[in-house]
């Protein structure tokens, strides 16, 4: 029998797709539903394959290798695989420098 993994979607990651759907149905609401569907189909496949996105290259080169993403272009959504476990933790926009975002989102955080 096949191991499923829960997915879990932190705070973050619920807001960044929320304002991402809402920023693109302000020009197009068909556009927004289909994107809203993809991330959220692929994120669900993580169910059944957590390890099937890449590590994070920019943590990678770091010596990183605890996070993983999923590309949904232009989309970036980066997770982390813990026991049974996916947590979905941000989506960004692929066309921004990944290290800018992430020091903005901990900046928030504090």
């Amino acid at each position: 029998m096949e191991q499923r993994f829960q997915v879990i979607w932190a705070k973050s990651a619920v807001n960044d797709l929320e304002e991402i759907i809402d920023y693109i149905a302000q020009d197009s609401p068909l556009i927004a539903r289909k994107l809203f569907t993809q991330i959220k189909e692929k994120v669900e496949a993580l169910t059944f394959f957590p390890h099937r996105g890449r590590h994070i290259p920019e943590l990678q080169r770091q010596g990183i290798l605890i996070y993983r993403e999923l590309i949904i272009p232009p989309w970036r959504v980066m997770y982390r695989v813990t026991e049974n476990k996916v947590n979905i933790l941000t989506i960004i926009d692929s066309r921004k420098n990944v290290e800018d975002i992430l020091l903005e989102k901990l900046i928030k955080v504090k």
